[in-house]
């Protein structure tokens, strides 16, 4: 019954790009790979214990088709993000991809965000990864229970935001937190409502 945003982020709030330079140029983008230089045992054993989790992925059609090349060859039985993404069901949002070829992989299209809704409380928990602007539609439509961030100690200066103009307001109950050896910060937070009177007596 959790849907879940599982995100790398910069210092400030950009998630595009992390993994290498060409990973994600759109709008210009020209700092991609700036999580490598902290890449470490500990991220990797918080990465797989996100995807150990989920019982089902989803998935906007950029980042699916970024990670299908590179974990679709996947085999090993001990790697928990291959297993969950060679396994488990993927559902990607996109009016484009019509013929999806990685195993378990359905589309939503037409009225994405009502088909999310019911997988979100069919479930125990659907994972969103990366997904920028899925990842805000689904902010903004309030069906986001938890998020799960990495937040790298770099400043990158522009690019994709998880939370950018215009977002809908919202605050957070921390879950939990660990600030790692090499400076990354591991948040898990829960939205949770608030009002603008809260907001002007600096409840918040």
């Amino acid at each position: 019954m959790t849907l879940s945003v599982n995100v790398f982020l910069t210092m400030d709030g950009v998630m595009q790009g992390p993994g290498g330079a060409d990973e994600d140029r759109s709008g210009g983008f020209e700092r991609g790979g700036w999580l490598v230089p902290h890449a470490s045992p500990a991220i990797t054993q918080i990465v797989s214990s996100w995807f150990s989790r989920a019982d089902a992925l989803l998935l906007g059609r950029n980042t699916y088709e970024t990670m299908q090349p590179y974990w679709e060859p996947a085999v090993d039985p001990d790697d928990a993000v291959a297993h969950a993404l060679n396994k488990l069901p993927k559902y990607v949002v996109s009016s484009t991809l019509s013929d999806p070829t990685w195993n378990n992989t359905r589309v939503l299209s037409g009225a994405p965000l009502a088909a999310i809704a019911g997988l979100r409380e069919g479930r125990h928990e659907l994972q969103l990864h990366g997904s920028h602007q899925l990842a805000r539609s689904l902010h903004d439509t309030g069906l986001v229970d938890e998020y799960r961030l990495l937040v790298f100690p770099v400043v990158v200066g522009s690019g994709k935001r998880l939370f950018d103009t215009g977002a809908a307001p919202s605050g957070f109950e921390l879950l939990e937190s660990e600030a790692l050896d090499n400076g990354v910060l591991h948040l898990r937070l829960r939205p949770v409502p608030f009002t603008t009177s809260e907001i002007g007596l600096g409840l918040l």
